[in-house]
């Protein structure tokens, strides 16, 4: 059973920066990607970034691309995202699912699907204008 924990989340000023963690164990063999994701209470959850195993290039969201980055420790399976220049709009709680890269894939592709249910408790960031 895969358990992860995220961490990291606080409160900046608009332009600041936060790097957010996410602690993955028990993760079947095999290549495996980490997508973060991010809600809004009221709002739709929506697909931030993901990476995987297999290299260092991500995918972003195009409203963070060239602000975010995600990164992925293999050997420590700790995911990261450090997020820059930040804006008042990615105030948000957010997010990681590790998982297989098919499982990655479809949460990417639809964000606001139901089949995946793990969620874990996510963690806020707030950005001040």
């Amino acid at each position: 059973e895969v358990h992860f924990v995220e961490s990291g989340g606080g409160t900046v000023q608009s332009g600041g920066s936060l790097r957010l963690s996410c602690a993955v164990s028990g993760l079947p063999s095999g290549d495996y990607a980490v997508g973060w994701f991010r809600r809004v209470p009221g709002k739709e959850r929506e697909a931030v970034s993901m990476i995987t195993n297999l290299g260092p290039l991500g995918s972003y969201a195009e409203s963070v691309k060239g602000r975010f980055a995600a990164s992925l420790d293999n050997a420590k399976k700790l995911a990261s995202l450090q997020m820059n220049h930040l804006k008042p709009e990615d105030t948000a709680v957010y997010y990681c699912v590790p998982g297989s890269l098919t499982l990655l894939f479809n949460l990417w592709m639809n964000p606001r699907s139901t089949d995946y249910d793990s969620w874990g408790q996510g963690t806020q960031v707030t950005v001040s204008a």
